[in-house]
């Protein structure tokens, strides 16, 4: 914790502020909850910076590491060192080991040369900078130049991934390999494990629906998600991906369309307060002929959540988005319209969504307009 020293100077100075009997209760409280807040956010960034560099603490901390440059069968080579021009306005403090690695992989690059050695050299580069493109793209340039072993590199990647599973530089490689070999018996493996260690990674849930989509793996993918939702029934992931399957698969049916339905209803009925099931029923009913308004099963549904005294707020909107729907259809019904949109616009800005209340408001006198607009015709 020695690099965190300097956070904890901190101390001495609050100490000084807040035990000033000139300053007011208030603005102590004040300068407490700041103070707490500043360092709060600092063991936070440290934290970040600490996970963020600790592939290349890894490499650079090697006792055995022989520089490159130290290195006999590299003597043919001179290093070219990064230029960042006469008047750089950052210098990073690259380690000793960085610059090494990164100096002779840019002399590798100016010469184009295609040769085992210049392939390891991009193992080493990857190892202190997986983002770094240039390197994975020439890489791939000597993989296809030597011919190498693309299962082996297959082998490789998965254990970048497992160090770097947020990284999209790495993704891509995979997928580059994958459209290479026209393989991808392993991909859904691959990407179910990276989501077990995050079910919201973006790139893991990328690469798998192009895989399944490329390739047609679409059989096991429904019972994959039902099981991903039954674990977190708030995992908006999931729900996105079930809408990939049915809208890339399965397919919008009359019958499937009511199925979905019934299917995201119950995950309503468990947890009412969840923002990815009525989102993905709004998706659903785009599909329904009847739209939002139309169907009985789904406006039984909100009315009877709301008479048993349910205000989730994802409640309330589905029922203003039934009577906006219902107004520009210009159907006459007592329970969806003008009036009633503005009295929920009402309760979500002053109770039930407050920190959205510009916004409702702002809804609001669409209504407004509305029944402006009725009262004329009137």
């Amino acid at each position: 914790m020695e690099d965190l020293h300097g956070i904890f100077t901190l101390k001495p100075f609050l100490s000084l502020h807040i035990n000033n009997r000139q300053l007011p209760i208030p603005l102590k409280f004040t300068i407490f909850l700041n103070s707490c807040e500043i360092v709060h956010c600092l063991l936070t960034a440290y934290k970040v910076f600490r996970k963020n560099t600790a592939m290349s603490d890894s490499g650079d901390s090697d006792v055995s590491w022989i520089f490159y440059k130290d290195r006999p069968e590299w003597n043919d080579l001179t290093p070219v060192p990064e230029n960042d021009g006469p008047k750089p306005v950052v210098v990073i403090a690259h380690s000793e080991k960085f610059e090494d690695v990164y100096d002779y992989f840019r002399a590798i690059l100016q010469n184009n040369e295609k040769s085992e050695r210049a392939l390891q050299l991009t193992k080493d580069a990857v190892e202190l900078n997986p983002a770094n493109y240039t390197v994975w793209q020439y890489r791939r340039d000597l993989l296809q130049a030597l011919g190498t072993d693309l299962r082996s590199e297959l082998d490789y990647v998965e254990a970048v991934i497992k160090q770097s599973p947020k990284n999209y530089q790495v993704w891509h490689h995979r997928r580059v390999l994958v459209e290479w070999l026209k393989d991808s018996s392993l991909e859904l493996e691959l990407t179910r494990d990276a989501l077990l260690q995050d079910p919201k990674n973006y790139h893991a849930w990328q690469h798998r629906q192009w895989a399944i989509k490329t390739f047609g793996l679409f059989d096991k993918e429904m019972e994959f998600v039902d099981n991903l939702i039954y674990e977190d029934v708030r995992n908006n992931s999931a729900w996105n991906q079930r809408y990939f399957v049915m809208n890339n698969h399965l397919g919008w049916t009359d019958m499937n369309v009511q199925k979905e339905i019934c299917y995201t209803l119950e995950k309503i009925k468990f947890v009412k307060n969840n923002e990815s099931a009525w989102n993905y029923l709004r998706g659903v009913l785009l599909h329904d002929k009847k739209g939002i308004s139309g169907n009985t099963i789904v406006t039984s549904f909100c009315e009877e959540l709301y008479l048993n005294k349910c205000r989730s707020p994802y409640l309330l909107a589905f029922l203003i988005d039934i009577c906006d729907e219902t107004i520009k259809k210009e159907e006459t019904n007592a329970l969806y319209n003008a009036e009633r949109a503005l009295e929920l616009c009402q309760s979500l800005a002053t109770k039930y969504d407050k920190i959205r209340s510009k916004y409702w408001n702002f809804i609001a006198e669409k209504f407004r307009k509305y029944q402006n607009s009725e009262n004329i015709h009137i």
